[in-house]
């Protein structure tokens, strides 16, 4: 799919430590990350949802909770 070998990845990393500067690359990462869990928790809620056949978890879900 993609060619990429190691002089295009090196330079792509110098293109984004010029862009956002180096203390900013962690952050970027962790939010990335962060992106991701919370798309594929998404993903999964959504499958359970639609694969539960039983209805009393769905009603139990429908209901708000009170505290």
């Amino acid at each position: 799919m993609f060619n990429i070998g190691p002089q295009e990845l090196f330079i792509l990393f110098l293109i984004v430590l010029l862009v956002f500067g180096a203390k900013r690359i962690p952050e970027i990462g962790r939010s990335i990350g962060k992106g991701i869990q919370e798309f594929k928790k998404g993903m999964r809620d959504v499958e359970t949802e639609l694969t539960s056949d039983k209805p009393e978890e769905k009603k139990a879900a429908e209901e708000p909770r009170k505290s």
